[in-house]
């Protein structure tokens, strides 16, 4: 429950830090100009993979996996490896393309960075600190990239029954 919890944390913590920004959506059959809008965020998976050129721009949240130890004598700590993808799309140069990438991905991980706590619980680890890529290949006119950080979830605690 509580990954679950910290991917919506996650989504609306990045759609707060993106609203202000407005990029070109490809067009779609029936449309007749080019629009302009926020990036859509998603949790785990776009709707429709086979489509997920329809969608840009777009920050999918990704869990990728995690642990819970718990060395003698201390508390148990969890934590949630998460993956920020990001897709944007820019017809116009691969330069002003690459350039909206970067300053979209540099948003939201300057923003993570400042505030650390996610959600009132989520704990941004700072040893671990934030990875960023950008994928370099020919992928013009999508251009995509991904921020890769560790997470540190409220400690589960146990119950114990006596009698």
């Amino acid at each position: 429950m509580t990954v679950t919890k910290l991917l919506c944390d996650l989504k609306t913590f990045c759609e707060r830090q993106t609203a202000h920004f407005l990029y070109c959506v490809p067009v779609q059959k029936g449309d007749t100009e080019e629009k302009c809008r926020p990036p859509n965020v998603f949790k785990q998976r776009v709707p429709h993979t086979d489509e997920a050129e329809k969608y840009s721009p777009l920050i999918l949240v990704q869990y990728l996996g995690g642990g819970t130890k718990q060395p003698q004598g201390l508390r148990a700590e969890t934590t949630a490896k998460i993956r920020i993808s990001f897709c944007v799309y820019d017809r116009t140069s691969e330069e002003e393309g690459s350039m909206a990438l970067l300053t979209l991905m540099d948003a939201v991980k300057h923003s993570l960075l400042q505030q650390v706590i996610i959600g009132k619980q989520f704990k941004l680890d700072l040893e671990t600190g934030v990875e960023d890529e950008v994928y370099n290949e020919n992928t013009a006119p999508y251009y995509i990239g991904e921020l890769n950080c560790v997470f540190k979830l409220p400690p589960v605690e146990r119950e114990v029954y006596y009698g």
